[in-house]
């Protein structure tokens, strides 16, 4: 037994030695063959149910559609209060507040509903469940160097993504296991040097078609560890 242990941890240490030498564009198709072995993402069509719990006990139940050939994006968002429906249909959007598409400035205000918010909506579910093969969109900048790190005692290959600035400011790093290439953490700083940001650890995998997407979320604050909330993909539904 003794002897097995002592072969496997060789093997492990060979196998995280190789991966080391990968270039971090490597490092990104390595993780995309294992989370989108079918190259299906650019062709996504399906609806992602996800619960959003908050430390204080509160809940968010949302469901998102999301169709990338025709340009359509849908979220419909339920709490104890409200139900907030959201859609885009190309340039066309539409904004609901309990059924009703009569929105007063007092609703608006308090729900933050707008086309700028709806869009930034969008960007944010597509870009989150479609990672890592969002790393290759354009203005993407990949740090050439695989850096290696150490977090809550395990060892990532990470690689380092800054964005243009017509795409965005914020410093982001990904994890990967150093064996499977799964994605299995990030971060993003606005100043990395006042460790401000959050990290966001993925745990648990969901099978939607062939595209293994994180199916728990916890995001915590850099600066003190504290937890934000955890959001849990609780099922999909794939149209194509």
């Amino acid at each position: 037994m003794y002897n097995y242990f002592i072969i496997l941890v060789c093997l492990i240490g060979i196998q995280t030695s190789k991966a080391q030498s990968l270039t971090a564009s490597e490092l990104l198709e390595k993780s995309i063959g294992y989370h989108d072995p079918g190259n299906l993402w650019n062709v996504f069509q399906g609806k992602l149910f996800i619960t959003m719990n908050y430390p204080d006990g509160k809940e968010r139940h949302s469901e998102v559609e999301i169709d990338l050939p025709k340009q359509h994006f849908e979220i419909t968002s339920t709490t104890a209060d409200n139900t907030i429906k959201q859609t885009i249909d190309k340039e066309d959007y539409t904004l609901k507040l309990n059924g009703s598409t009569t929105l007063s400035e007092e609703n608006i205000k308090k729900h933050q509903l707008s086309c700028d918010r709806t869009k930034m909506m969008k960007n944010y579910y597509t870009y989150l469940y479609g990672l890592p093969m969002k790393l290759k969109d354009k203005g993407t900048n990949l740090d050439p160097k695989v850096h290696t790190k150490t977090f809550k005692g395990k060892e990532y290959l990470v690689l380092k993504v800054t964005y243009d600035e017509s795409v965005g400011k914020d410093v982001w790093y990904f994890y990967f296991d150093p064996i499977n290439y799964a994605m299995e953490m990030y971060q993003f700083f606005h100043d990395e040097s006042k460790n401000d940001g959050e990290y966001i650890l993925l745990s648990g995998l969901e099978n939607v078609g062939t595209i293994k997407m994180p199916k728990v979320r916890a995001w915590y604050y850099n600066k003190d560890d504290k937890h934000l909330g955890t959001d849990t993909l609780t099922e999909t539904l794939v149209l194509y």
